[in-house]
């Protein structure tokens, strides 16, 4: 009987050891989990803090490093910091300024949400048009543009003659589908849309340097060979600096002005519907008088 209680005893003596064991070892890989990793004062960067950064299959070498070099700029924002709220200007509300900027993030957030839900983002010919004319004189170039054909083309490549051929019929259908067609397969850059235009700058730079400037674009058709490509330019319009942009070419910058008004055309529309319908329901007082 009493070696039947010891053999009890002793099992639960070891089952305890066991759990107290088990214990340790939750409790130690917390603490390593958990670790202290700097200090700068009264503040502390704990290991848990950087949850989330390190990528899958990220090593244990590379996970020191980025340890190291996290609380090495941790610690000197932290100093940062430290110096800045000790010069806090007596007349400095911080607790205004992040109310502030709280509200700032809020109202912030719900614009956006109410502009994804309701800013209807179609953009039509017709309203393109009348915003060009109405405000075409903000619309002024700085540096001249051009409708062109232009290809750049290795001296390596094949059948150069019968490009010449298709560059110089390229009025004719067929050949300017040809000609679409060779430089996809072998041009280094091209340029083949008529209705299209590009800045003078944007063209020089894909010539030898000086080839073609803002200043000497008068010519309507050049050809240039290096030691590596050969290119070519057909020029079939130019704007010159202070002329008006066509409305092609500003577009892009029209379709974003009209956006943006709407935007916040539609921000104060909900504002005041908003305002109409919390002043119906009482939910508004005014202490002004």
């Amino acid at each position: 009987m009493i070696g039947r209680k010891m053999r009890i005893k002793f099992l639960w003596l070891i089952l305890s050891g066991i759990l107290f064991l088990a214990a340790c070892q939750l409790i130690n890989k917390e603490d390593a989990d958990n670790r202290l990793l700097a200090k700068v004062h009264n503040k502390t960067l704990y290991l848990s803090e950087m949850d989330g950064m390190f990528p899958d299959g990220t090593t244990s070498q590379d996970s020191s490093l980025i340890i190291k070099a996290f609380a090495e700029r941790w610690v000197r924002e932290a100093l940062l910091l430290y110096e800045a709220e000790k010069n806090i200007p007596s007349d400095l509300n911080i607790d205004k300024l992040v109310r502030d900027y709280r509200a700032s993030l809020v109202r912030h957030n719900y614009e956006k949400i109410m502009v994804e839900q309701l800013l209807d983002s179609t953009v039509t010919t017709d309203e393109l048009l009348e915003f060009y004319n109405r405000y075409q004189e903000q619309y002024q170039l700085e540096g001249p543009i051009v409708r062109c054909y232009f290809v750049k083309i290795p001296l390596s490549a094949p059948g150069l003659d019968g490009f010449r051929s298709l560059w110089n019929n390229s009025a004719k259908q067929e050949s300017y589908l040809q000609l679409v067609d060779y430089c996809a397969q072998n041009a280094n850059a091209h340029l083949l849309e008529e209705d299209a235009w590009y800045r003078i700058e944007d063209i020089a730079a894909e010539f030898p340097s000086g080839v073609i400037s803002t200043t000497n674009v008068s010519k309507r058709e050049v050809a240039h060979r290096d030691g590596d490509y050969q290119y070519f330019l057909k020029i079939f319009e130019i704007k010159n600096q202070n002329e008006i942009a066509p409305l092609s070419f500003v577009e892009g910058e029209i379709r974003k002005a009209i956006l943006r008004n709407r935007k916040i055309k539609l921000l104060e529309d909900k504002k005041e519907e908003m305002y109409e319908l919390e002043l119906r329901r009482n939910n508004i007082q005014i202490y002004t008088q």
